[in-house]
């Protein structure tokens, strides 16, 4: 492709980047919702703050993403979209693995086991997800897919265990809820791909278990009515 056409298509493909950016970018309303949906009423302005700064490093990286994905999934939308959602992910805990600026308080500083982020049942079907997938798909011999599979697998793994070491930062209350709120929604993407790789096949059997695995994705990423008393 001659240079002239390529600047033109690099040009085209990040204005659209930035317009995306410019309608993802998150304020103070945003911050404030996502707080009152994973469990934190009545937040105050540091807290929704630290919810901003949150939603900010995972959009910053989306529609970069959105756009240089597509080629790797053959122009897939649903797996760019979810591979855009990980990724993101992925990326915004590793950012957050800096230490928070500013004092923090001692009760931040307490190290939180994997359970008291992401409870035992949701860390089970997480598990029991990827082992079934993984075994089906090694059994009828599909290396591409168990080569997605397992990718997914590590991907989550990896933002659940940044979730649960990254540095405290503000109040108690919104880290924990932000921190279970990255661990569940990397478990049940996981969950949703996983399965969607492994029994995506016209028979009754692998309709039931992509069925469970929708069931599990919803009831995994469900938005916590309150905080557990650990909070």
């Amino acid at each position: 492709m001659p240079w002239n056409n390529v600047l033109a298509v690099a040009l085209f493909t990040g204005l659209i980047g930035l317009a995306i950016l410019i309608v993802l970018w998150p304020g103070e309303r945003h911050g404030k919702r996502l707080l009152e949906r994973w469990g934190v009423p009545e937040p105050d302005a540091a807290e929704v703050a630290l919810a901003v700064r949150y939603l900010k490093r995972r959009r910053l990286w989306y529609p970069w993403l959105f756009l240089a994905l597509p080629p790797l999934f053959g122009d897939t939308t649903t797996g760019s979209v979810v591979a855009t959602l990980l990724l993101g992910g992925l990326l915004a805990e590793l950012l957050a693995q800096r230490p928070a600026r500013g004092p923090r308080r001692e009760a931040d500083l307490t190290p939180r086991p994997l359970t008291a982020i992401a409870p035992v049942w949701v860390l089970v079907l997480g598990a029991v997800a990827a082992a079934g997938s993984v075994a089906h798909l090694v059994v009828t011999a599909q290396w591409k897919f168990l080569a997605l599979a397992a990718g997914t697998t590590v991907v989550c793994a990896a933002i659940t265990a940044l979730a649960v070491r990254r540095p405290a930062a503000g109040a108690a209350r919104a880290d924990f809820a932000l921190r279970c709120r990255s661990a569940r929604v990397a478990i049940g993407l996981g969950i949703g791909v996983v399965t969607s790789l492994g029994w995506w096949s016209p028979t009754v059997v692998s309709f039931l278990v992509i069925v469970a695995g929708v069931a599990a994705f919803l009831a995994v990423t469900a938005p916590l009515k309150r905080l557990p008393a650990a909070a």
